[in-house]
């Protein structure tokens, strides 16, 4: 298979990318002619992921581990980037993950993580990486934000609490920078059938029933989906897009 070339000579860290949604967007970006670093906790997937897609494509691959809602991993991803690509064009901020449930059922240890995952991973990221993008006068910054900050999704609240500060902080940088050669910009998904997704599916049917109720196309997204978004802000040709929150979601808002 011939790789399209829009990414050729551009490296890439995409965070929490050992398996689901960022495992697909590393899969997407090194398919465009990325080099990739694949960041994660999970030290054995995340190497295995690595490894897979270097067989794959043909491309370099290096692999981060560490809890990336701190500053000394965020730090250390960037200098393993660096060590192993010469540069870094491109941080794609999808670690998270949810804890879903009734706001008054959270505890203060669930409400921690869910912040931390969602929330501190993305600034650290960018304050991170900045003063490197800004340093060579280019840079893409893609966030994963959350389809249901917009609609106010069931048992979400908290989750979109650290989704819409994502949402917040892009817009906010967008403007800091906008003359810098460093772009900003959110991919806000509904329901994607992830690993994780499936397991629900399968053990709360109903309560999976009425998430997908808000999408007027009956489904969730495809993992593929969002990584093509994702790939797309990413490039050259999206040099004048900055700020923006890109739903893809099937419809369940419609701005």
């Amino acid at each position: 298979m011939i790789r399209p070339q829009t990414l050729v000579d551009r490296s890439a860290i995409v965070t929490g990318a050992a398996q689901g949604i960022g495992k697909a967007i590393a899969n997407d970006l090194v398919r465009h002619g990325a080099n990739v670093l694949i960041a994660d906790m999970d030290g054995d997937k995340a190497a295995a992921t690595a490894a897979a897609i270097a067989e794959q494509w043909g491309v370099k691959t290096a692999v981060s581990i560490g809890d990336l809602c701190t500053e000394d991993t965020n730090q250390a991803m960037l200098a393993v980037a660096l060590k192993e690509f010469g540069q870094l064009d491109i941080l794609v901020n999808n670690a998270g993950g949810g804890v879903i449930k009734d706001f008054l059922d959270h505890t203060p240890e669930t409400l921690k993580t869910t912040i931390d995952r969602n929330l501190w991973t993305v600034i650290w990221g960018c304050r991170t990486v900045l003063p490197t993008m800004i340093k060579q006068g280019y840079g893409r910054i893609v966030s994963i934000g959350a389809d249901s900050v917009r609609n106010g999704l069931w048992q979400h609240a908290a989750y979109n609490a650290a989704k819409g500060g994502v949402h917040g902080i892009t817009t906010g940088l967008a403007r800091e920078f906008a003359q810098s050669g460093v772009t900003f910009n959110a991919v806000a998904p509904c329901a994607v059938r992830t690993e994780q997704v499936d397991e629900i599916m399968k053990a709360y049917p109903e309560a999976f029933e009425k998430f997908i109720s808000v999408i007027p196309m009956a489904r969730p997204g495809e993992m593929d989906e969002v990584a093509s978004m994702v790939t797309y802000l990413s490039g050259e040709e999206a040099a004048f897009l900055t700020g923006q929150t890109i739903s893809v979601n099937g419809g369940s808002t419609m701005l």
